[in-house]
This record gives C-alpha cells, sequence and structure tokens, in this order.
C-alpha cells in the first residue's frame, strides 16, 4: 500500500564537507518542532549514527547498497513509515562517490532508491560563480536523481553569501535554502576515527542547541520540510521491520553485551536481532568492578579500546573472567575493538597493556588505518555463528594490526575483499569464540543472529547437566 512519507538526503561533495552538522541540527529541529523524526546513516558507521540518535530522540538506523539489496533497503526503510513523520538521511563521502567509475553504492544511488530528494551541502571556501558550475555538473550529471536545494558552507561574509547565491540562482534551477557562516570551532570534537564518540562526551544538549540556533537563524528549515514532503509515496510492503530468520529459536538464554566506554560500537538491529531469537540481552562492562550475572553467550563489540586501555588493563578481575569463560566453551563473537580486547596485549603511544589474553596475538594502534573499507569473506572453518562455505559481506576500519600470531592460528574466514588480520584473513577461532575486524549486519547475513542463540543454549543445556567444559560447538 503506498504510503506517504517525508524525507530528505543530506549530501556532501566530500567528507568534511558539513553534511553531519546539518543533518544533527535539522534532526533536532524537526524534533523540537513536535515531529517523530526517523535518522539514517548511509554506509557503515557508528558514531555518525550514535550522534544521529541522539539528536532526533530515537534509534539511527543504517543503510547502505552494499550490504543489503535495493528490495531490503526499500523494505527497512518502508518499515519505519508508519511509526515517524520525517525521516533525515545522512550520506557519506561525495554525493557520486561508491566503490567504482559506475558509483555502485554511493550516496546517490540509496537516494535513487529511495526516491529521495537531496541537499546538497556545498563547500565554498574560496570560490563564488564556480559554485554554478559544480552544482549545475551535480544536477545533470545521473538521472532520476532529484538534487532539490543547496546549502552553501564556509561563507566568509555577506558579500560571498551574495554572490555565490545569485550564481547559482542565475546559472542553474537548483535553490539556495542558506548559507552557513564560517564556524571557529569544531562543535564535535574529533579523533581519528572520526568524530568523538558520545560516550566520551558530555553536554550533547549544548551542542545541538548550538548548532539547531545557527541552522535556524541562517536556514529556511520550513523549505527544507516542504522539500522532504515533496517526496513521492513509497509502497509499504511490510509493516514490521523483517525477520532475519524463519523463526525465533526459543533458547530462554542470557547473552552479554559489554557496552561501555571502550567498547560501543554495534548496529541495534544485531541486538534486536538476538533478541527476536529469543535470547535476553544484559549489558556488561570490562572497566568497572561489579560482579557479572550467569550468561549462556558474550557480544563484545568494536570501539575505543586504546584510550580506555589502561583501565581494561587494571581490571584484572574481568579479564581473568573474559579468559575464564573462553576456556570453559562460552561462545564470544568480537568485532575489532572486541577482538584487541581478547588478544594478549595492547600496544598503544609506546606502551604495552595486559588485555584477556583469550588470543596468542598483539595489537598495536597507528596513526594511519591499517583497513578500511567494505569486506567480503568466504567462511572456510567449522565455527558457531557461519556455515562453513557461506560467504559473508561487511566492514572494517581499524587503525590497529596484529603482531606475532602465532602459526597455529586459526581463521574461518578468507578475505574476498578487505585487509582483515593477515593474508588476507580473518575470524581468528579459539573454541567457541570467533574475533575479528570484520564488523557484520544481522539483516545482511542470515542466521548470525539464530545460530548464536544456538550456541548459547547449546552452553546453558551443558553446563546445566555437566561440570567439565563445554565441547566446541559446531552447530551451522
Amino acid at each position: 500500500m503506498p504510503v506517504h512519507f517525508p524525507r530528505i538526503t543530506i549530501a556532501g561533495l566530500r567528507g568534511g564537507s558539513g553534511k553531519t552538522i546539518l543533518s544533527l541540527a535539522l534532526c533536532w529541529l524537526f524534533s523540537r518542532q513536535g515531529l517523530k523524526v526517523k535518522a539514517f546513516k548511509k554506509g557503515p558507521d557508528y558514531i555518525d549514527a550514535k550522534w544521529l540518535s541522539l539528536a532526533s530522540g530515537g534509534n539511527a538506523s543504517n543503510l547502505d547498497p552494499f550490504l543489503f539489496s535495493s528490495a531490503r533497503i526499500t523494505t527497512l526503510f518502508s518499515s519505519y513509515a508508519s511509526t515517524h513523520d520525517i525521516a533525515v538521511i545522512e550520506g557519506n563521502r561525495g554525493l557520486f562517490d561508491g566503490m567504482d567509475t559506475l558509483g555502485s553504492c554511493s550516496t546517490s544511488e540509496l537516494a535513487r532508491i529511495l526516491q529521495s530528494p537531496v541537499l546538497l551541502v556545498l563547500d565554498c571556501t574560496k570560490s563564488t560563480r564556480t559554485a554554478a558550475a559544480i552544482v549545475q555538473g551535480c544536477s545533470l550529471f545521473e538521472e532520476n536523481l532529484n538534487l532539490a536545494g543547496v546549502i552553501l558552507n564556509q561563507t566568509a561574509g555577506a558579500r560571498h553569501r551574495d554572490i555565490t547565491r545569485r550564481s547559482i540562482e542565475k546559472y542553474t534551477e537548483v535553490p539556495v535554502l542558506g548559507a552557513l557562516p564560517k564556524l571557529k570551532d569544531t562543535p564535535i570534537p574529533e579523533r581519528h576515527m572520526g568524530l568523538i564518540s558520545s560516550q566520551e562526551y558530555q553536554g550533547q544538549d549544548d551542542i545541538f542547541r548550538a548548532l539547531g540556533n545557527v541552522v535556524a537563524e541562517n536556514i529556511d528549515v520550513e523549505r527544507v520540510l516542504t522539500i522532504a514532503g515533496s517526496a513521492p509515496s513509497c509502497s509499504q510492503t511490510q509493516q514490521n521491520i523483517p525477520e532475519v530468520s524463519s523463526g525465533p529459536c526459543k533458547e530462554d538464554v542470557v547473552i552479554g553485551v559489554v557496552r561501555d566506554r571502550a567498547l560501543w560500537f554495534y548496529y541495534q538491529e544485531n541486538l534486536d536481532a538476538l533478541s527476536q531469537q529469543g535470547a535476553k540481552l544484559v549489558e556488561l562492562s570490562l572497566l568497572t568492578p561489579e560482579e557479572w550475572p550467569c550468561v549462556h553467550g558474550l557480544y563484545l563489540g568494536g570501539g575505543f579500546p586504546e584510550t580506555s586501555a589502561r583501565e581494561l588493563s587494571a581490571n584484572i578481575s574481568a579479564r581473568s573472567k573474559v579468559k575464564d569463560l573462553a576456556d570453559q566453551g562460552l561462545p564470544m563473537y568480537a568485532e575489532c575493538g572486541g577482538f584487541m580486547y581478547l588478544a594478549d596485549s595492547l600496544h598503544y603511544e609506546g606502551k604495552d597493556f595486559d588485555m584477556a589474553g583469550v588470543f596468542n596475538v598483539r595489537t598495536r594502534v597507528y596513526k594511519k588505518p591499517q583497513g578500511h573499507g567494505y569486506i567480503r569473506a568466504g567462511i572456510v572453518e567449522p565455527n558457531p555463528f557461519y556455515s562453513t562455505g557461506d560467504t559473508i559481506v561487511g566492514h572494517e576500519f581499524h587503525y590497529s594490526r596484529c603482531l606475532s600470531l602465532s602459526p597455529e592460528a586459526r581463521f574461518c574466514m578468507r578475505m574476498e575483499r578487505g585487509t582483515g588480520m593477515a593474508d588476507y584473513k580473518d575470524g581468528l577461532l579459539y573454541r567457541n569464540v570467533l574475533a575479528g575486524y570484520a564488523h557484520v549486519h544481522a539483516f545482511s547475513v542470515e542466521g548470525w543472529a539464530a545460530n548464536f542463540v544456538r550456541a548459547a543454549g547449546i552452553f546453558k543445556d551443558h553446563v546445566q547437566k555437566s561440570t567439565s567444559p563445554c565441547p566446541d560447538i559446531i552447530c551451522t
């Protein structure tokens, strides 16, 4: 059934153009107007998505043509239509930048799939009339792209704004909806992986208020709403978020999810998928001394373990607990930062910090990325989470590298695309632990959640019936 769902895609000519600042401000302003805002982030990005969640007052979701088919994207998107008033979709990189010369998996491709109007944030530093040529080129570059408006950014003053605006309006048919001045300071602090995490920074309300005020004073926000409302109706084929398997596995198991300042990179849909399969999720911390409840599985997401390395290392009880659970055969799934915690040690800024020691490997953080981009990997070894012979897709973004890998190290992933840990391999195995640099999304890797919960159920049953460690689980 066709549903009218206002939506707007915020794009730029490159990374760092100002689209995140505009997206956050619009989400906050729309929410202040009483609208229920659904925020989306194009691409596999945890940090921007988290800030978008805070600005909109609800969980942001990731959409990406590499991770999902066009049909899955439209189904996911339309599933939110009945519960939200407007969608703000933040793009990534440049509007037309993708995996190849065809722009595969670009922001423009996503906008065309969603039939979403596009608002282009244009960095006007040291340019005026040339901006018109750029806008004209963008408006004509691809068919079926609705470039519905331009926001001038980094403008130097009234004269600069006036000439640039009049040039665009003279030579193109794309309206200019406003002009943002140069900001003296970056509103949100940054570090090597982009914006600093919301877990490490307090005062988000002040940031959103400041950004919202700047945007409200310089941009025609009501016209943005009108453009969003001009998007064509979309077909709503399903009212609920798609199930990730044929049906829940009612195992009545408890899976611990590490969520603290060190590890917090999770797709919300991954957690929802585990819950759909019948798991009870409990949040745990590797930084605090509190006792853990009984768990039958452990999920260690990505994050910034290096910035909390001293505290992680000092919490000997948590490190010992994780190592002991791994030795017992507890199913554990660790992504990137979580893998770094399971290593013997982490080297950061000239110092070595002891970690949990589940794997006989050390990691070291460098100043430049050691792996960044989409991944595709074949599953080549039995494990509790994937079926041998399957191919999975995901992404990696890590500044660390593996050192001193043991020759006996077992990997379950052979990289067809991406870097991985070493020699185009990823997914280290130890008993029922799988750890690697790969991040996956439950809606693009069928069976992951069901397999995780099933493995946790097997562990639970074994613990209840035996005092010996659980055998290695091969349940896929």
